[in-house]
């Protein structure tokens, strides 16, 4: 089989719910029908920086080194570890004349032009110092007292607006994402060999500012709260609880449905914008031998347990991302939705099989090429693990979710343990109540033998920090 260009188109901070269920996406809903759907793809943290890395390289953060924002003073690293490749190494091994559009946040010390690409435009490469005259200058500023619409006060650190109108400007960061797309897919329409062209946007991140057209297509009526909405919290980790009371609670009820009206409109404008890369690869002829991938760094809360953004919760919201893709030439019986479980560790060993390329090291991920044959690949995964280490408000947190349980440790605070068949939205925590005391055990054993696997050094055994209801000599016995 020929292989096959590779057309990637990443959004920050989208939930895979926002795909073929409550969202006007009509472009991608054209690319499911002609394509696949991965219905259960997630993220390895909800966070952008480890999650770029993890879809870049094929490994956890335990092993790319990448576990925060890369480009401030609280960094923990500031880049992938030393010799650690990605798939751009593996095409360019392949061949492939590769180009970059929009968002990076990999590396602070290097760019994608680092590793073979064509940079038509690229963001997320600058350092953001936390500055103490920012703060300076706040001060000076009239003291809020009464919230405005969508607003959170935030005393001493800037009020927020969650939500609000915006009409972008051809500078805007998106507008610029989709002009140099379209400018890569014009030099590549005479290309003699296979390409690979990535375009990130940074929407739907929040603050959800959408334009009025988009907007209008959502009527608030419509709207309805998550039905998890109403969780009050107690039986989970004080963190959740006071994220939610300190912060989320300040928006009304309507608000919280404008927000997600909002962010769904963000998505929508997102989804147009998709819509002129795909026009624009359909006049370079290439369509048919292109895969092209809808996916997501990571979700948002989007008013689950009455949250939103991205953190330590370890809610589905955040995790789960959409992963649509299609490829006329490869992908059999198209129209399909597949529920098994993927990662975005996934798409660096998929790129490399697709182009012939073997990688040097093990990875964490595997190849889902054999799923666009309509098979699957033998020992396929039947759970998810998730890595953090908190998104700049430092906890750790590692999990395990099957088709059956999902199960939480938390180092900072109780564990949790959810009956998904049963519990779906995460709603009643069982990990303290005695009678599940052997699944507990069961999973944070997989939980240890994931983290054996990819070097996690989660496992200090001291006193005050050795926490998990059994350590990790258990997956020696």
């Amino acid at each position: 089989m020929t292989r096959p260009n590779i057309l990637i188109f990443m959004t920050d901070h989208q939930r895979g719910d926002t795909v073929g269920e409550n969202t006007l996406t009509p472009n991608i809903d054209k690319l499911a029908k002609e394509g696949i759907t991965f219905t259960e793809a997630f993220c390895p943290t909800p966070h952008c920086c480890p999650s770029r890395a993890t879809f870049m390289t094929g490994l956890y953060p335990s092993r790319h080194g990448v576990w925060n924002n890369i480009s401030n003073e609280q960094a923990l690293s500031i880049g992938l570890n030393e010799g650690i490749e990605t798939w751009h190494d593996w095409l360019r091994e392949g061949g492939y004349e590769q180009h970059w559009s929009g968002k990076w946040h990999v590396s602070m010390t290097e760019t994608p032009k680092d590793r073979g690409c064509i940079e038509n435009f690229v963001s997320a490469c600058e350092y953001y110092p936390r500055r103490w005259d920012n703060y300076q200058e706040l001060a000076k500023r009239p003291v809020v007292t009464e919230r405005g619409e969508g607003m959170i006060l935030r005393p001493g650190y800037g009020d927020y607006t969650a939500y609000g109108v915006m009409e972008p400007s051809p500078e805007h960061h998106d507008v610029r994402t989709v002009k140099g797309g379209l400018e890569a897919l014009r030099q590549l329409k005479n290309a003699d060999k296979p390409w690979c062209l990535y375009v990130g946007l940074i929407g739907p991140h929040d603050p959800y500012f959408v334009p009025q057209q988009f907007l209008d297509m959502y009527d608030i009526d419509d709207i309805e709260l998550p039905e998890n909405y109403a969780d009050d919290l107690e039986d989970k980790p004080h963190l959740y609880q006071r994220m939610r009371r300190q912060i989320f609670d300040q928006l009304s009820e309507r608000e919280v449905r404008e927000s997600i009206r909002h962010f769904r409109a963000y998505c929508t404008y997102l989804d147009y914008q998709f819509g002129q890369i795909l026009q624009g690869l359909e006049e370079t002829g290439q369509a048919d031998n292109t895969l092209v991938i809808y996916t997501a760094d990571h979700g948002d809360y989007c008013g689950d347990h009455g949250l939103f953004a991205k953190g330590i919760p370890c809610f589905r919201g955040a995790y789960h991302v959409p992963a649509v893709m299609r490829w006329p030439q490869g992908i059999a019986n198209p129209g399909r939705r597949e529920n098994a479980f993927i990662s975005l560790a996934d798409f660096g060993p998929t790129f490399a099989d697709l182009a012939g390329v073997t990688p040097k090291e093990e990875l964490t991920g595997k190849s889902f090429a054999p799923f666009f044959r309509e098979g699957k690949p033998q020992d396929w995964r039947e759970e998810i693990f998730t890595q953090c280490n908190g998104v700049e408000l430092y906890a750790m947190q590692r999990s395990i979710t099957t088709k059956k349980w999902k199960y939480t440790y938390n180092g900072f605070d109780w564990d949790e343990l959810y009956d998904l068949e049963n519990d779906p939205h995460e709603m009643k925590n069982l990990a303290r109540l005695p009678e599940y005391n052997e699944i507990r055990e069961q999973l944070v054993t997989r939980i240890w033998k994931f983290a054996y696997r990819e070097k996690d050094v989660m496992h200090n055994s001291y006193i005050t920090t050795g926490l998990a209801p059994v350590g990790p000599a258990v997956i020696f016995k």
